[in-house]
Parts: C-alpha cells; sequence; structure tokens
C-alpha cells in the first residue's frame, strides 16, 4: 500500500533522514520506533506532503505522491494524526470532526458520526464541548476520530500516547488495534516502543535518520539491542 523508496530530507544542511526505505503492506499495523531526533515525525510530514523531500520515492498503492499537495494526499486515502493532537480550539468536538471530513461532501459523512460516536462514546457526550477543554486522552479520540471521518485507507500516528495518563495508554492502543481490524492500515510512530510493537505486524528501528534494524514486532520486542537502547532491558 505504501512504499518508501531511498527517502532523504534536508532541514538547510541538515540531513534528518538518509536514503530510508521501508513499505507498509494493506491491512497491517508497521510501527516506526527510535529515539528523540531520529527522523520519526520527519518521515510522516514528508508522507504527507508537509515537508518536502529531497530525494527518494513515496509511492502510495503504486502512485507517487512526494510532489503532491497535502490535501490530494488526503483525498487519494492517506490521513495523519499529529503529534500533540492539535484540535481546533474555539469549536465544538462536532465541529473538529466535521473539519476532518472537509473534503467530502455533508451528505455523504453524516453517517460516520455514529461510527465515531459508538467508537468513542465520551466524544458523544461531549459533541457540544469546547475541543479546548477536554482531557489529554479525550483530545486525542478527537484527534483520532476528526481523521477517521475522511475514510482514510492508511492512518499515520505520530506518538498517539504523548502525555497521556497510563489508563489512557492503554484506551488508546486498544483503539489502534480495533481500528486496524476494522480495515483501516495503520503506520504507527511511538516513543512507547514496547506498546507501539506489541501490537505491530512488522516495526523497524530508525537512528540518526537511518532504518538499522526491522523485523516482526514480536522478533524486535526480543532482540537484546533493542531491549537495551528502547525497553529498558
Amino acid at each position: 500500500m505504501l512504499s518508501i523508496e531511498n527517502l532523504s530530507v534536508h532541514y538547510g544542511m541538515i540531513q534528518a533522514v538518509r536514503e530510508v526505505s521501508f513499505n507498509v503492506e494493506q491491512g497491517e499495523i508497521v510501527s516506526l520506533i527510535g529515539a528523540n531526533g531520529a527522523g520519526k515525525t520527519t518521515i510522516l510530514r514528508t508522507i504527507s506532503g508537509l515537508t518536502r523531500s529531497s530525494g527518494g520515492k513515496i509511492l502510495f498503492e503504486g502512485n507517487e505522491i512526494q510532489k503532491m499537495v497535502p490535501q490530494k494526499i488526503v483525498a487519494s486515502g492517506l490521513c495523519q494524526v499529529p503529534e500533540g493532537r492539535h484540535v481546533f480550539p474555539g469549536l465544538t468536538v462536532q465541529e473538529n470532526l466535521e473539519m476532518g471530513a472537509f473534503l467530502r461532501k455533508s451528505n455523504e459523512f453524516k453517517k460516520e458520526y455514529d461510527m465515531i460516536f459508538d467508537r468513542f462514546p465520551i466524544l458523544k457526550e461531549r459533541r457540544n464541548q469546547d475541543a479546548a477543554t477536554l482531557s489529554g486522552g479525550e483530545q486525542q479520540m478527537l484527534a483520532m476520530g476528526r481523521a477517521l471521518m475522511s475514510k482514510p485507507k492508511l492512518l499515520l500516528l505520530d506518538e498517539p500516547s504523548m502525555g497521556l495518563a497510563p489508563i489512557f495508554i492503554q484506551e488508546i492502543f486498544n483503539i489502534i488495534q480495533e481500528i486496524n481490524k476494522q480495515g483501516t492500515t495503520v503506520l504507527l510512530i511511538e516513543q512507547n516502543a514496547k506498546m507501539a510493537l506489541s501490537i505491530a505486524d512488522r516495526g523497524y528501528v530508525l537512528e540518526t535518520g537511518k532504518i538499522v534494524l526491522s523485523g516482526t514486532g514480536k522478533e524486535l520486542i526480543d532482540d537484546e539491542e533493542v531491549k537495551k537502547a528502547y525497553l529498558g532491558g
């Protein structure tokens, strides 16, 4: 579904991503782990069209997208939930959800509300509440629900557990698995490497802008170097 081929990204003279190649197959959860500054978020932003690559190709369902504008990428079926959630303050929960469907006709997405509210009952309770007044966990659910309103084929998740209480972290990861089981492919970036790999079909380890290791989620959890560097083993 997604193929990254020799992707490079520069910020001025600094090379943040160094000829990275990996793929995501339809129906998978793929986790990308690494330390802060390894280039994980840059890769997601480049896939989404928010950052421009300096080399390589990004193919989504066989079509090159590295030169497409973000809204065209969203329209093609790829959507990102950004790090830090970035809900729209001053808008209600329901209005935030509507923003996720801005590329769709209003008569096409009304039924999506029921799906989102079934998956996130707390959002239904808060539907007329200012999104800025929600807790961190509730805002993360809203950011995920907003992305799902675009009916993505591939969902990019950037640090969904960041800053959340442990009870919310487990709930968010349960939701990610449920979304995947219902047909959405997931590319996940996450500082909580153990949780990320525990739900992943496959994973990649990124260090200083390069992929240094790959394998199934279980293989990486059991790898001694990964344990030492990322799992506290």
